[in-house]
């Protein structure tokens, strides 16, 4: 495996296809190829994330969940293959659990804003709901297992609340938003 990638530049997709992992080629604009990218997208955008601070245990599960989104980005690579399970989702399940009982309860809905690292936990929230339409778009035509469709309903709530822990973490709290301001 240590040599699969000594070739980054191979020119095999110079005609608008690239290869999967079984071997086959697809059109790089298909739906298989726009899910991938999607999620590819959204472990760069934890990446940047992990570049603020934030409490040790957090950043280990987040480096945890980047490995799980390369292993999702695996499994839509390989038609029919199954990486992501049951546990994965259960997982984030129990990171819901944990961070959301450090929180007060909401009444009024929030601003994505904050602290920087909060306001990048609501950047990868909403690329990660991008992910989830792509890979709900996938399934409509196309086979795929039903975990990688709930891991990334999961972790996006999760990154909701990963928001509200990073404000209290940086010193701040939610920024609410005003139902009744003033605009204009």
């Amino acid at each position: 495996m240590g040599n699969r990638l000594s070739k980054i530049a191979t020119r095999t997709g110079d005609g608008g296809t690239t290869g999967l992992g079984d071997g086959s080629r697809t059109d790089k604009d298909s739906v298989r190829i726009h899910s991938i990218g999607e999620v590819d997208e959204l472990n760069s955008h934890i990446g940047l994330l992990l570049c603020e601070d934030m409490p040790a245990d957090l950043r280990e599960e987040l480096v945890t969940i980047q490995h799980d989104l390369f292993d999702l980005g695996g499994e839509l690579c390989i038609p029919g293959y199954q990486m992501i399970t049951e546990a994965h989702v259960e997982r984030l399940d129990t990171l819901l659990a944990k961070y959301n009982t450090t929180l007060p309860a909401l009444t009024e809905f929030i601003l994505p804003a904050g602290s920087r690292a909060a306001s990048q936990a609501h950047v990868c929230r909403t690329v990660c709901r991008r992910a989830e339409r792509a890979i709900v778009t996938l399934g409509k035509t196309e086979t795929i297992h039903e975990h990688p469709r709930q891991y990334v309903n999961r972790l996006s709530d999760l990154m909701f609340v990963l928001s509200r822990v990073l404000n209290r973490f940086g010193g701040g709290s939610d920024v609410l938003w005003q139902h009744e301001r003033k605009r204009g």
